[in-house]
């Protein structure tokens, strides 16, 4: 394959998951066709499944895609300098933040994301993963500059996400929310004092 071709191929998948994401926001996932999809690109539904072998692909590589959108913003913080406290609470307030608008206050994509677990959980987990490491980044750092007391940075970082779960995931999000409880400032300053930071950074 050439490098031209490539690049039209690859240009070809990324429309594809545009229009699809943007079906899904409008009809749902269930209600979305892959004839549909072609109809929006003006191509055949034989030539979508040249791209993707199923609807379910176009799922998981829509869900990728929203999901990855967190990761990127995640590391972004994980990376900056400054104190680790600080990153980490900005690190988890954004996280909440960028699921709740996504899945949450969405309702079709929130369908799409209750399907994602049900029939694509690798993509899930990938993503729980991830998310889990960047955390265990910036709880590295602070533990190496003695900001942090933590003597397994790898538990910390579960500890800290398992925390963290009724905040980041999309249908505890939802279902928490007119429910009694830790605000997501509380409960950072919980994980803060866990991690040994003496207080909570503000």
């Amino acid at each position: 394959m050439t490098l031209t071709s490539e690049h039209v191929e690859s240009d070809t998948r990324e429309r594809i998951l545009v229009v699809a994401e943007r079906l899904f926001r409008q009809i749902g996932y269930q209600k979305t066709t892959v004839a549909d999809i072609a109809k929006e690109l003006r191509m055949s539904p034989a030539n979508v499944y040249r791209f993707f072998e199923s609807k379910k692909a176009i799922h998981e590589g829509v869900a990728r895609g929203l999901m990855g959108e967190v990761e990127v913003e995640a590391k972004r913080i994980a990376n900056k300098p400054g104190p680790a406290a600080a990153r980490m609470r900005e690190l988890m307030t954004t996280i909440h933040q960028m699921n709740s608008e996504r899945y949450v206050g969405d309702a079709k994509l929130h369908e799409m994301v209750e399907i994602a677990m049900k029939e694509s959980w690798d993509v899930c987990v990938s993503h729980i993963e991830l998310i889990t490491t960047t955390i265990g980044d910036v709880i590295g750092q602070g533990a190496a500059s003695g900001e942090f007391k933590v003597t397994d940075v790898s538990v910390a970082a579960l500890c800290a996400c398992t925390a963290m779960v009724h905040f980041f995931h999309p249908q505890m999000i939802a279902q928490a929310a007119d429910k009694p409880g830790p605000t997501i400032d509380e409960m950072v300053d919980f994980i803060l004092v866990g991690l040994g930071s003496g207080k909570a950074a503000g």
